[in-house]
């Protein structure tokens, strides 16, 4: 029987997700989305790789860290300021440019 990977496309992932969302959610990071923990898992935690089967995805997920999200978002944050122009910035800098 072929092995099937699991992604956050999968339904049992996603309520994973969903629960470790709301825990965050209640004990860290208020204003965490669900998009914020999807870019986590597949940019950073598996971008070298899908787990191989849900049990070590599940896993995975419920071992996210909230330190490891805001470490994430941060350097995430900083690489698309880097790649904007200083105009789109006119709204937080103000004044004449």
């Amino acid at each position: 029987m072929e092995s099937e990977r699991f992604d956050v496309n999968h339904t049992l992932v996603q309520l994973t997700m969903v629960l470790k969302l709301q825990q965050l959610k209640r004990n860290e990071l208020p204003s965490l989305s669900y998009g914020n923990l999807e870019d986590y898992l597949m940019d950073s935690l598996w971008r070298n790789g899908l787990p191989a089967s849900l049990h070590e995805a599940a896993d995975e997920i419920l071992s996210v860290k909230a330190s490891d999200i805001v470490r994430f978002l941060s350097q995430k944050a900083v690489l698309d300021g880097s790649r904007q122009n200083l105009e789109d910035f006119r709204d937080v800098i103000g004044g004449d440019m």
